[in-house]
């Protein structure tokens, strides 16, 4: 169901349970969460809206039951505020999630422009000190400025792991008790099934070589570079190839990197895959060489599906989630040599698959929306044990 700011019609005001809002590129993880969230709060009785800005994610291609879509009519999230207080002064939401620094600090603007009662919960989903050092400007000072004032005036703030909520809290100058650690909505119980699907890809369906894998968007962030030295210098003594899935700005310096190494013939850049999963059940490893993560979402997917993991030691997640190396290497950010050593003892020496499968577990969709509702004030069935910061 679409409407748009100017005719909604779900019927008195406050009855709509819970408004989200977020700006995303339409194939990130945030994405994924949203689309996760949806499908398990409506589930469970909530009604929602979803609240869009021009041109922007997520796109969900079908809204659940009790789902409904709202333009607000702006093209960029900074000219979204005029409609988003015209939306909580009609609609009265009983509650308001959103998500980044843009989004967040209109958000909040817009509850104290409007008065609303809305209870407002905000989230981070990534280690926001090193996210901002990496920024130029006066950028840096001014995200400081406006989290420090902005966020002690919402109701909750979430973030996925405890490096982040450590590191938020000192930075917003919030009591930790006051950041909240929520897991992300990851495991659905049909991701076994799209991971049966076939892959389509030569190199998966030809067991000569085993196929190193990862996931993301091409971008600075994930640093893939350091992915393709390490493959490089693995490929120098066994067969073995690479596949990235993901668009991004890096694409062609990437493509350019491998040729420089000489291995163009043994790496691959198939684009973004709305379903990876076959990609991740059929590899032999899933690299995971961020420089930055709040979390670490293919990290949990991958090894929900028994496959052997590497990882970059980076703020913060992945060390959560691998429980400091117990269920896959962690090694220096950027260190192509250490990461190649590890790649070839993941190669070398799988761990269990079971092993892996159980280390994910913490990580389905329904234990973290009933944590989500109940940082939300909502009140669903079959809450799940509750997740503590």
């Amino acid at each position: 169901m679409r409407s748009d700011c100017a005719a909604l019609d779900r019927g008195e005001p406050g009855a709509t349970d819970l408004a989200i809002f977020v700006a995303t590129s339409g194939h990130s993880g945030m994405d994924r969460i949203i689309a996760n969230l949806l499908l398990e709060l409506a589930g469970q009785g909530l009604r929602i809206d979803l609240l869009r800005i021009d041109r922007h994610g997520p796109y969900v291609s079908a809204l659940p039951t009790g789902v409904r879509e709202i333009r607000l009519g702006a093209a960029h999230v900074d000219t979204s505020l005029p409609a988003l207080i015209r939306y909580l002064r009609r609609v009265r939401p009983r509650a308001l999630l959103t998500d980044k620094y843009r989004v967040n600090r209109v958000a909040l603007w817009a509850i104290r422009l409007a008065r609303s009662e809305t209870r407002i919960v905000v989230r981070i989903g990534t280690t926001v000190s090193h996210d901002l050092v990496q920024r130029g400007g006066l950028d840096p000072w001014l995200e400081r400025a406006w989290i420090r004032w902005l966020y002690p005036k919402a109701n909750a703030v979430i973030v996925p792991s405890r490096g982040a909520a450590d590191d938020l809290a000192t930075l917003a100058r919030l009591p930790r008790k006051r950041v909240t650690v929520v897991p992300n909505p990851v495991l659905k119980p049909e991701l076994a099934i799209w991971a049966a699907e076939e892959t389509h890809h030569r190199w998966f369906q030809d067991a000569c070589a085993p196929v190193i894998l990862a996931a993301g968007e091409l971008a600075p962030r994930k640093d893939f570079a350091t992915l393709v030295r390490a493959f490089a210098r693995v490929r120098r003594c066994r067969e073995v190839r690479l596949v990235i899935l993901g668009e991004g700005r890096k694409r062609n310096p990437l493509i350019q990197l491998a040729a420089e190494l000489g291995v163009a013939e043994s790496v691959d850049l198939p684009g973004f895959m709305p379903n990876p999963y076959p990609y991740m059940a059929r590899a032999a490893v899933f690299a995971l060489t961020s420089t930055l993560e709040g979390f670490g979402i293919v990290l949990v997917e991958a090894l929900s599906l028994g496959t052997p993991v590497v990882a970059t030691d980076c703020p913060s997640g992945p060390a959560e989630i691998l429980q400091d190396g117990r269920y896959g290497d962690l090694v220096p950010i950027g260190d192509d040599a250490a990461l190649a050593v590890a790649l070839e003892r993941a190669l070398d020496a799988p761990a269990p698959c079971e092993q892996l499968k159980r280390a994910a577990q913490p990580y389905t969709v329904a234990a973290s929306a009933a944590a989500y509702a109940r940082v939300l004030g909502l009140a669903v069935c079959g809450a799940a044990k509750r997740f503590e910061g």
